[in-house]
């Protein structure tokens, strides 16, 4: 099938139209990648029986060999007759390898056991060699934002409304820590991710009719993989659900820090704000009809994305619940779990790009500061006066606010014009006075905070 034949935008449009990023994925989440993890999951198992004399490492390698050749096209051909996957992959395996070798592969094994632990290994991969490297890169990029921006004064909102001037460096500074508290889960979860190898019910039935302690061979297999095994000491078939939800939770929380992020700029884009923008590029294309306009399509495309794909960690917590040992009812669902890591890494993908095109309007956030200054001293005029003991000190400060609205005078002329507050007023420090005269010096601990959390996790990123 062709590219642009395929039914999901994902593939034709978003990540598999995106070159870097799909060569990236496609080792990881692909079709044929996830038939080389199941193949190499049975290579494995022959290798780890060989260590425990059941056959010979000639086998093994015969077998690894094998392994190499096999293809998805092979597999599906053959799942086409017999309809069963698992199955199909040990035929085409079988067929590669001599006589003699033939009876280990897949032996005292079920399909759970492959599909499993070729699952987790799959997804440990994945995070740790693509997601994580490319996530912690995005967070090193804001972290040079919010340096470079550290001290430039922006006006914070609460509920849409001009509240109190910060820096736009804190603002990016808290992305930072939310997303470097993500990474730090994710590397996580990935670590605790696990195989198995107990057979059709959980209880090594049959390993356990020629080992005493068949465990020792689940875990020796799984040590070969970079993979662990229950700590419960017992399972269904299926490796217990939670520890791919950890993970799956791990990476739906961080796509929600990035559609927030994404969020913000988006409206900081605005024209009435535009406190943020795109650097100027004559190439690109912005509206079909109105040539003047520049649209954050970057910032909306990831919030579109995650509204498609956070949804995923309802199924996934659907695919929790199986009956008894073991049945097919997360078989379809499951597969489309891969699609949300996907999804989460082009949007990291797209993000970083945005980044670099970025264009941070420090005298448009000035402006915006100065259209609410007089009354953004509100909060410390009421807090000095009541340090001072100024009693009904946050009741004063209201009917000065009033009297702003009626007379069109500003707060700070009206604070000084106030026989009542002068004796308060004059126990000021110097500082608080330059404070109270000039808004945009009310910014609290924004810039320490900035460097200090852009310090912390600029180390703590790295020993990931």
């Amino acid at each position: 099938m062709e590219l642009f034949e395929a039914v999901s935008p994902l593939d034709f449009r978003y990540y598999g139209a995106t070159e870097p990023v799909m060569q990236r994925l496609l080792p990881y989440v692909s079709e044929s990648a996830y038939v080389r993890y199941q193949a190499q999951v049975e290579a494995a198992l022959v290798r780890t029986l060989a260590k425990h004399g059941v056959c010979s490492e000639k086998i093994a390698d015969q077998v690894e060999a094998a392994v190499d050749q096999v293809t998805a096209e092979e597999v599906y051909e053959e799942q086409a007759k017999i309809r069963h996957n698992i199955r199909s992959l040990v035929n085409v395996i079988r067929r590669k390898i001599s006589p003699e070798a033939r009876p280990y592969v897949h032996l005292f094994a079920t399909s759970a056991d492959i599909l499993d632990t070729a699952t987790a290994l799959r997804f440990k991969e994945l995070t740790q060699k693509v997601i994580l490297p490319n996530l912690a890169d995005f967070v090193r990029q804001l972290i040079t934002l919010a340096r470079t921006h550290a001290d430039t004064v922006q006006i914070g909102r609460t509920h849409g409304q001009h509240a109190e001037p910060i820096t736009f460096g804190y603002a990016i500074a808290l992305y930072i820590s939310r997303l470097g508290n993500r990474i730090q889960l994710i590397a996580e979860t990935t670590q605790n991710l696990r195989g198995q190898f107990s057979g059709a019910v959980g209880a090594f039935n049959g390993l356990a009719m020629v080992f005493d302690r068949p465990e020792q061979l689940e875990m020796d297999l799984l040590q070969l993989l970079g993979l662990k095994p229950s700590d419960t000491h017992t399972s269904t078939q299926c490796v217990e659900p939670e520890f791919i939800s950890d993970l799956a939770y791990a990476i739906s929380s961080a796509y929600t820090i990035l559609a927030n992020f994404a969020d913000d700029m988006r409206h900081l884009y605005r024209t009435e704000i535009a406190e943020v923008g795109r650097k100027y590029d004559p190439r690109l294309v912005g509206s079909s009809t109105m040539p003047h306009k520049v649209n954050p399509e970057t910032f909306e495309n990831v919030k579109s994305l995650w509204k498609a794909f956070i949804p995923r960690m309802q199924t996934v917590f659907m695919d929790s619940i199986l009956e008894h040992q073991r049945d097919l009812t997360n078989s379809a669902s499951s597969r489309f779990l891969t699609e949300l890591f996907t999804a989460f890494d082009y949007s990291v993908y797209r993000l970083t790009r945005a980044l670099e095109e970025l264009d941070v309007k420090a005298d448009q956030m000035r402006k915006n500061l100065q259209l609410s200054a007089g009354n953004t001293i509100a909060e410390p005029v009421y807090l000095l006066l009541a340090y001072y003991g100024f009693p009904d000190a946050y009741d004063h400060t209201r009917k000065l606010v009033a009297q702003v609205h009626e007379q069109g005078k500003t707060l700070t002329d009206l604070l000084w014009e106030d026989g009542d507050l002068r004796p308060f007023l004059n126990q000021l420090t110097e500082s608080q006075r330059h404070t109270l005269q000039d808004s945009t010096r009310y910014i609290g601990a924004s810039v320490r905070l900035t460097h200090q959390t852009c310090d912390e996790w600029e180390q703590r990123i790295s020993q990931i």
